[in-house]
């Protein structure tokens, strides 16, 4: 991942994320689609074959509920969706009523209960290096014990900044040993590491990890 753009202010541009998918929620609902792709379908099978039958997932970044939790709400499992845009959340209301969404900055969320699964993907790594070192915590307080997380995150530490929307699109990473060895403070153990594409390797990388069932 290339050091940090100075002339786009990245940590501006990770406070500007929320915003931007507020105002654009309809343009990245469309974007976004309601296909998988071939390599996420890979991986999240894999996060939904380690869940218990009809299980609870905490989805963060649920966006428009499409296609993510779309697909675990077709395999039976009961969906809780957070994101910081309440357009999005709007979509996910309408298209899912039966599930539970809701507004709130996933840096801050305090749900008071536990789930069987929490996957982050493709959102957690719009936040500062920073905000993803606290997101270990987060984790760790939303994940039920044996329980499973997913999210995605970068190569190395540093920052990759995108565009969308006209707007510069912030993306960051820590080094793979601090995502290591902040979940397994956090009281996670069978921490794993696997490039997304498999034919990019220095593209990003999905990280799943199980809550020790007794610290």
């Amino acid at each position: 991942m290339p050091p940090p753009d100075e002339g786009l202010k990245p940590d501006a541009a990770a406070e500007e994320i929320v915003d931007l998918y507020a105002r654009h929620a309809d343009a990245w609902a469309e974007a976004r689609g309601d296909t998988l792709l071939a390599d996420e379908a890979v991986h999240l099978n894999r996060f939904m074959s380690s869940l218990p039958v009809g299980g609870e997932v905490l989805d963060l970044g649920c966006g428009s509920g499409r296609p993510i939790a779309a697909t675990l709400i077709g395999r039976g499992f009961r969906v809780t969706g957070v994101d910081a845009s309440p357009g999005l959340i709007d979509l996910c209301r309408a298209g899912f009523p039966e599930q539970a969404w809701i507004v709130a900055d996933m840096r801050r969320l305090d749900l008071g209960r536990r789930f069987d699964g929490l996957l982050a993907w493709c959102s957690a790594f719009h936040l500062t290096a920073e905000d993803q070192e606290a997101m270990a915590a987060v984790y760790a307080r939303h994940v039920a014990p044996g329980g499973r997380l997913m999210f995605v995150g970068g190569p190395r530490r540093g920052v990759a900044m995108g565009e969308w929307m006209g707007r510069p699109l912030h993306h960051a990473s820590l080094d793979p040993a601090e995502y290591r060895e902040g979940l397994e403070r956090a009281g996670f153990d069978d921490v794993q590491e696997r490039v997304l594409k498999p034919d990019a390797d220095e593209g990003a990388r999905v990280w799943t990890a199980r809550r020790k069932t007794s610290d």
